[in-house]
This record gives C-alpha cells, structure tokens and sequence, in this order.
C-alpha cells in the first residue's frame, strides 16, 4: 500500500477515524528535505501495510490542518493513534530512523 493523499476535507476520515495508527507527513512541493524523505516514507507504507496507514498533506494546498496543529516547519511528521497525535517529529531523517520512530510510537 503506499502513502495516501489526504486534504483538509478527508483529515478526520483518512486519519482521526483511521482503525490503524497513522503517520501524517506535512510537505511542500518546495521543499527539498520533503521529498528527501518521500521514498522512504513509500517503502514504510508497503513495508507497514495492514499495521500503520502513512498519508501525506500538502501544507500550501491544505493550510487548516497543519495549523490546527501548530505545524511550524516542515516536513513534519505526527503519529496519530486512536485519534490522538502520539509522536511527533520535524525534519528529514534516514529510512531506518523513520522506522524506528514509527515502531517505537505503535
């Protein structure tokens, strides 16, 4: 399965109502360190399939949702579980770290 595009219209559905803890990556096209990491986040999206949904929000198409969470810098990453932000984390990072974040925080 790999990563989901999410907008402010489906933010509750695709994430606060996921049954599965997902990662939500806020990024811009503009940015270098978001598509750094945008291969690894596909990888973890097939290697996690079934366990953890990872979405992607595009922060200038979608501005309500990273602001209803303070979202400041990007690319940043919030785990949600349940419907609440578990983990969070700004700034690229090696796939192994990535994975490690997200089997640390479900």
């Amino acid at each position: 399965m790999s990563t989901v595009a999410v907008t402010d219209a489906t933010f509750d559905a695709e994430v606060r109502k996921s049954d599965v803890p997902v990662v939500v990556d806020f990024w811009a096209e503009w940015c270098g360190p978001c598509r750094q990491i945008g291969p690894a986040l596909e990888e973890l999206s097939n290697e996690y399939a079934g366990k953890v949904k990872i979405v992607k929000i595009n922060v200038d198409e979608n501005p309500e949702s990273p602001a209803l969470l303070g979202v400041r810098g990007i690319p940043a990453l919030f785990l949600f579980k349940d419907g609440q932000v578990v983990s969070n984390k700004v700034g690229a990072a090696p796939k192994a770290a990535l994975a490690s974040w997200i089997a640390g925080a479900i």
